[in-house]
């Protein structure tokens, strides 16, 4: 069945079965190309076999439409016609050889491992919830499609009154890289909201590492965030309370500001992503997280980094001078090439008035770093604390999560 055309198509409307529809729905997507144009690669590569396919059980399709060249369709009607199969069976047949002729891209993996430092001197801003959505989201499986917010310039978050607007969103394959979170901070709040407990502190731990101090591996104290979406990519190692003691323990170690790394190195070459949320501290354990997403010789701009989470108020602004005076000292006293992935704004809600409103346009302001997320402070992310649950498993189209997966993006 043929519709009124759009210029020099026209559209088709017919069955697949649903099968079909989702799995070229998410491979069109991953080759970043128009439906309408991979079936009528599909038609044109089916109509030029010399013979019928095996059939396809197309028992329960589904209504299809989609937009295609004037005349393909009829003349793809004549063919099915002629082979002796009927318009449904034909369409699926074809669809299907465009799937086999361009196979699922393999996920883009770094050069050099990206190394992604969270941080902010000032408790409670949300920096392991940050921490955990941008890990949960670069995880998340690439064979299928998960909501993403969509936004050019987080400039667009804003209208005329700075209240955050609403964004179209779009279904995209998942990034599918190999994620390890790193408990630095001596809370351990990330373990524990991701439903792990805090290793024994008679035991090993990341502190006694950096602090040569250690008795086994450290990839054995690694753990894994399991859901189906995350397919056994997602890490974490665990803390411990040990933590508050490595400011004292660093002071007598060689080279101290590279200790993380010396601890981290051997873990590097099984992930794609490294994530350290870092505790609300200016000490020497911000400098080794500092220190660690340093750009190397060779490694390409905006692959490692410090991103600093604040919130659209007044005290936030004084723990950033503070954070990024830190920086600037490493920068200039070590001769490193420390870049900053930008700023998130989190738990971001305008009905709290000007204090809020007038903050954020001022976060808005700043140019280098610059305002990379806006994340709204809404139930979801407190009740997968709550539940001890990953947010983007507990509520994966809620809008925190498609921000999360958008502020991925942003850095990646």
């Amino acid at each position: 069945m043929t519709s009124p055309s759009q210029g020099d198509r026209e559209k088709v409307v017919s069955k697949l079965p649903a099968r079909l529809q989702q799995d070229l729905k998410i491979r069109t997507a991953q080759h970043g190309i128009d439906i309408q144009h991979a079936v009528e690669e599909g038609i044109t590569a089916w109509r030029g076999l010399g013979a019928n396919r095996s059939p396809i059980d197309t028992a329960g399709a589904k209504s299809f439409s989609t937009w295609l060249p004037s005349g393909q369709w009829e003349d793809f009607r004549k063919d099915c016609a002629a082979r002796g199969v009927s318009i449904v069976q034909g369409l699926s047949q074809s669809v299907q050889v465009w799937l086999e002729k361009n196979p699922a891209p393999d996920v883009q993996r770094p050069v050099v491992v990206k190394r992604r430092i969270i941080c902010n001197q000032k408790g409670g801003v949300g920096k392991t919830a940050i921490t955990a959505g941008i890990g949960e989201a670069l995880a998340e499986d690439s064979d299928s499609l998960h909501p993403v917010r969509i936004s050019k310039h987080f400039a667009a978050l804003l209208t005329e009154n700075l209240e955050v607007s609403p964004l179209d969103y779009e279904d995209l394959p998942g990034l599918g890289q190999r994620v390890l979170l790193v408990d630095f901070d001596p809370q351990c709040h990330l373990t524990k909201q991701l439903g792990h407990e805090p290793l024994p502190i008679d035991g090993d731990s990341l502190t006694k590492h950096m602090a040569g101090e250690a008795k086994g591996a450290l990839r054995d104290l690694i753990v894994e965030v399991t859901d189906e979406r995350f397919g056994g990519r997602l890490h974490l190692l665990p803390a411990c309370t040990d933590a508050f003691l490595l400011d004292v323990k660093l002071s007598g170690v060689r080279a101290r500001e590279a200790a993380l790394e010396r601890a981290l190195a051997p873990l590097e070459d099984n992930y794609d992503a490294i994530l350290v949320d870092c505790p609300p501290s200016l000490g020497l354990s911000m400098d080794a997280a500092a220190y660690y997403g340093r750009r190397r010789p060779g490694e390409e701009p905006g692959n490692s980094g410090v991103l600093i989470v604040v919130q659209a108020e007044d005290s936030s602004a004084d723990a950033y001078a503070l954070l990024t005076s830190q920086i600037e000292d490493l920068r200039s006293d070590m001769g490193l090439e420390l870049e900053y992935l930008g700023i998130v704004v989190n738990h971001y809600d305008a009905r709290r008035g000007y204090i809020a409103t007038s903050s954020l346009e001022n976060w808005m302001g700043i140019k280098d770093p610059r305002v990379v997320g806006v994340i709204g402070d809404l139930k979801e992310q407190k009740e997968a604390v709550r539940v001890k649950r990953p947010l983007l498993a507990y509520a994966p189209r809620c809008d925190q999560a498609v921000a999360m997966r958008a502020l991925a993006r942003e850095i990646s």
